[in-house]
């Protein structure tokens, strides 16, 4: 067995990457439904909506919200959160069986790196404009979106979402219990306003934002847009499933949250967007509810923001924690929790940079993303049949099973590789221009078939002729092995 499977008892479970035992596992179906709606409704799903308006109206819009997360959070909600909790590991560690011991450590540190200090920078930019738009309408401020009063407002946003992170996923469970309520309230309340202002007929009639696109080209757009904001949770979602009790605490919370939460609140963004003009949505709630009721909501909103901080910097420091190895766990969990918001620190003093590129923000995840989630499912649920080597994840000496080639698998980063590539021929995430197929094709859905098929392929014809990946083992040995060891 290999050192890094010992577990210190100095060490709670749930702040490293070793594997949970039942009694670590803190959350039911509700206390996850509560996080994953507290995640989904906050201003980036309104955020979201409110790209989608520039490209469509509001029918179009629902549906390509609809289609758009409908696919992308059945893929996430499966491809990390099944392995995680039923074996109660972290989800990278669980990546391992498909990019070997070393290499899924590479790609945890890369995206924990940068796509949760990105997200952590958008919403605390958004926090941000939040607040400031509350004092600009109440007192007759004016103060600009990339002034310092705003760049101040979204370091203290980082600061706070940091203390509230040093105690733990605890601090997530109780901060969800207030904030998840209220966020659904302020969701209704601004849908209700919206037709209140604006009828149905007359909503169904506006033109999206950016009325010079091809009709065609833009619902694709769309629904590439969606695709790409569900795949966005993979690089957490799984870290947080990981603390449920059940594969069903794991998995439907999933499709409350990710799905319909993130859904409404989309829809109501989009509908806000196009009923006043304007993709930022901080400009909306005091025009739709006064000063009164639409800045109490924005600063809730607000505020929720810190919340989303918390819950992805949580399981981005898991990661990064086991990750590490050694010196990952020598740090303290606040230490490690500072220098993972540090490049959200930087970014907040970018806010208009950072914030009004939201499109191509989700479209360089989704080029990762996308290819990532593909390996992952077709790994763990065709390929191993929902089976993994728990010995092996932890095993990274030559010749285990997940060893690889130096801890690498090859196959699977050329496939992924394979994915990006197609990815980019459809969609140029620099420009944001999609090439002509794109028209039929969208991008995610193509690049997440070709890494698949590619992995399968060349696990099939490569990896397993080769006797590496630990194909050969019986479910029967593993499953004896995790009873045993564990008792979880």
């Amino acid at each position: 067995m290999s050192a890094d499977f010992d577990r210190s008892a100095a060490e709670p479970g749930f702040t490293s990457d070793l594997p949970l035992l039942r009694r670590e596992r803190i959350w039911s179906f509700w206390d996850f439904s509560a996080a994953n709606i507290g995640l989904a409704i906050a201003t980036w799903a309104f955020l979201q909506g409110g790209a989608v308006a520039y490209y469509v109206g509001a029918k179009e819009a629902v549906a390509s919200i609809v289609i758009g997360y409908g696919i992308s959070i059945i893929f996430v909600a499966l491809a990390p959160c099944v392995p995680s909790v039923r074996y109660g590991v972290e989800q990278f560690v669980s990546l391992r069986s498909s990019f070997g011991t070393a290499g899924s450590r590479v790609i945890m540190l890369v995206l924990s790196a940068l796509l949760a200090a990105a997200w952590a920078a958008v919403l605390a930019i958004m926090c941000g404009y939040a607040f400031a738009n509350v004092c600009n309408a109440l007192f007759g401020t004016d103060l600009a979106t990339d002034g310092l009063v705003v760049k101040l407002l979204g370091l203290a946003a980082v600061v706070v979402s940091w203390i509230i992170l040093t105690r733990g996923p605890t601090s997530i469970e109780t901060v969800n219990r207030v904030v998840s309520p209220g966020l659904v309230v302020v969701t209704l309340i601004m849908l209700v306003l919206v037709f209140t202002q604006v009828g149905w007929s007359e909503l169904m009639e506006l033109e999206p934002l950016a009325a010079d696109f091809d009709k065609h080209m833009a619902f694709m757009i769309a629904i590439e847009l969606n695709v790409a904001g569900g795949l966005a949770w993979w690089p957490n979602v799984g870290n947080l499933a990981r603390l449920t009790r059940s594969s069903r605490a794991a998995y439907w919370p999933n499709m409350l949250g990710l799905f319909l939460a993130s859904v409404i609140a989309a829809v109501v963004g989009a509908f806000s967007a196009l009923a006043l003009g304007s993709e930022d949505p901080t400009q909306w709630m005091i025009p739709l509810g006064g000063f009164v009721l639409g800045g109490l909501a924005l600063l809730f909103v607000g505020f929720a923001n810190i919340t989303s901080i918390v819950a992805q910097g949580y399981a981005a420091l898991v990661a990064v924690r086991g990750g590490a190895g050694t010196v990952g766990r020598r740090l303290p969990w606040s230490v490690l929790a500072a220098l993972l918001l540090v490049p959200a620190v930087v970014l907040v003093f970018f806010p208009d940079v950072t914030y009004n590129n939201y499109g191509r923000f989700v479209s360089w995840g989704a080029i990762a993303l996308a290819p990532l989630c593909a390996v992952q499912f077709v790994d763990f649920f065709i390929l191993r049949r929902q089976r993994l080597d728990l010995r092996a994840m932890y095993d990274n000496r030559p010749g285990s099973p997940y060893h690889f080639t130096g801890g690498f698998n090859l196959v699977a980063f050329a496939s992924a590789a394979g994915g990006a590539l197609i990815y980019a021929l459809l969609l140029n995430p620099v420009d944001y221009i999609p090439a002509e197929p794109f028209r039929w094709l969208a991008a995610s859905l193509p690049a997440m078939l070709v890494s698949g098929v590619l992995y399968w392929a060349l696990t099939r014809v490569i990896t397993i002729p080769r006797g590496q990946g630990g194909f050969g083992r019986t479910a029967a040995a593993t499953e004896s092995e995790e009873s045993t060891t564990f008792g979880a």
